[in-house]
């Protein structure tokens, strides 16, 4: 009977599962044998018209698609581009939240109650129409050039379609999911605890070091886990905001697939991207597993 039961639980499961192996799991591993030189199945028309293709001759794989992408000076850049918006994303946002979370956890008023609801409201904003909002408000002719014209400045800063404003955007955009995680987890620490360590003598900073921090470490993670990944992997931002070139690796393997037409050198791009992600996905899972580690003990 209880293998029965086992077997109908993983039937119920597997249309799901199936879902991805087929959707997802499938064409990633095409793919990454196409950036490997296996040009052959599946993969035999896009080899054929694309150019620059790296093709095996035996069973072995090539990884010239591989040292042609990483010899590349501009790809380099991209990375950089990419790596470093991302972390400064990602350090931003995190600590946005926590101000925003401790404003309503210590300091509880109506001002502060407000600033969730605040921070939430891109959330409920498509990205193309906030990507060009902020191209309207921060370009030359834009309402900042506007003002600063207004007060007498010739030449204003130059903000729009620059690596600033696509971190501006990513901030701006990013910030409401990161504010519900590390809100809720601020707010699940009891009163009890907090009031105990005011009586002790603890100080503001002292509390949220040792107490509402490592209550709040998981759900802290979590949002700056899923804003990284997001960040490292975004395509319409840094499309819509940022410039030509450096750029991202979302619209860097996007040009090379639709506009110089190597469509195994943007595949090479996108394991790349995926390796980055993997490696932030690892942060989540270690803060999961320490979690239930620290709950069975």
């Amino acid at each position: 009977m209880a293998s029965r039961r086992s077997w109908i639980g993983v039937l119920l499961a597997s249309p799901p599962i199936l879902l991805i192996i087929v959707f997802i799991g499938f064409p990633v591993v095409n793919a990454f044998g196409l950036s490997l030189g296996y040009t052959g199945g599946l993969n035999t028309t896009i080899a054929m018209i694309g150019k620059n293709t790296h093709e095996t001759q035996s069973w072995a794989p090539t990884f010239d698609a591989y040292r042609e992408v990483f010899a590349n000076p501009r790809f380099l850049s991209d990375l950089r581009v990419t790596v470093s918006i991302s972390i400064l994303t990602t350090v931003i946002v995190t600590a946005l939240a926590w101000l925003v979370a401790l404003a309503m956890r210590l300091r509880p008023s109506g001002i502060t109650r407000m600033l969730p609801a605040f921070a939430v409201i891109p959330m409920f904003i498509p990205g193309v129409i906030g990507a060009w909002a902020m191209i309207r408000f921060w370009a030359a002719d834009g309402f900042f050039g506007s003002v600063m014209r207004s007060l007498g400045v010739a030449s204003p800063p130059q903000i729009a379609f620059t690596s600033t404003l696509v971190l501006m955007t990513q901030v701006w955009s990013s910030l409401p999911f990161a504010v519900l995680m590390v809100s809720s987890g601020v707010q699940s620490v009891p009163d009890a605890l907090i009031d105990a360590a005011r009586d002790a003598g603890a100080g503001t900073i002292r509390i949220v070091k040792d107490v509402v921090a490592p209550m709040a470490f998981v759900p802290t993670v979590i949002a700056m886990t899923f804003t990284a990944i997001g960040n490292v992997g975004s395509f319409t931002v840094p499309w819509l905001t940022g410039p030509s070139a450096p750029t991202m690796l979302g619209v860097s393997m996007t040009k090379h697939f639709n506009t110089y037409g190597e469509p195994q050198q943007s595949v090479v791009m996108a394991i790349v991207v995926f390796a980055l992600a993997a490696l932030i996905g690892v942060l989540y899972v270690w803060a999961n597993y320490r979690q239930a580690k620290e709950e069975m003990a």
